[in-house]
């Protein structure tokens, strides 16, 4: 596919324990801007979501953000975005965030990280979409899911085509190449005569 025209940030409203996870917050935002590619993202101007937005913006780049309604002052929605879409639900904000998007990159984060993330991972596995998604690993902050998804296809529950086609690394130059390079492809997942007949 050729480079992405919007990309969808999933990462904290907290900025972790160490200063590098801010860091490359905002460096990759700054390289986005740098490439002319939007950002969507969740809206809220704390953490890592708000570092990430604040470089694009500080680079001249569009920022969308969408929240729900509910959460505007909870994750203290940011002022100053290209623009701010306010939802009902946690359901309108993922599709939304979705079809604003054609590529999805996890930063750390927490619990909605996980589930925005893993959402894009089961609609690419089912082949509802094939756009990129990638983990950007600071500081082996994915190691570890990294090598539950390996368990995952070892246990067969998990097709190795599918785990490879994600994307971990912590080099921001490489993750943009490699978006720039991928080609989306659905590799059905399989469902056994086992299963079938139980």
């Amino acid at each position: 596919m050729p480079q992405p025209t919007a990309i969808c940030v999933y990462c904290g409203s907290n900025s972790g324990r160490h200063p590098e996870y801010a860091e490359q917050a905002h460096a990759f935002g700054s390289e986005m801007a740098r490439r002319g590619i939007a950002l969507v993202y969740g809206g809220g101007k704390v953490g890592l979501m708000g570092v990430v937005a604040d470089a694009v913006l500080a680079g001249g780049g569009r920022v969308i953000g969408v929240i729900p309604r509910q959460l505007v002052e909870l994750e203290v929605a940011h002022p100053g975005l290209s623009e701010l879409v306010v939802v009902e639900t946690m359901h309108q904000r993922k599709t939304r965030m979705y079809e604003l998007s054609d590529a999805f990159v996890a930063l750390p984060g927490g619990f909605g990280t996980m589930d925005e993330m893993f959402e894009m991972l089961t609609w690419a596995q089912l082949g509802l979409h094939r756009y990129p998604c990638a983990f950007l690993d600071v500081r082996g902050y994915y190691r570890d899911l990294r090598t539950l998804m390996e368990h995952m296809v070892d246990e067969s529950f998990v097709k190795a085509a599918q785990r490879d086609s994600i994307w971990f690394g912590d080099d921001i130059a490489a993750l943009f190449d490699w978006m720039r390079d991928y080609e989306g492809s659905y590799t059905p997942k399989w469902i056994s005569s086992r299963s079938v007949d139980a």
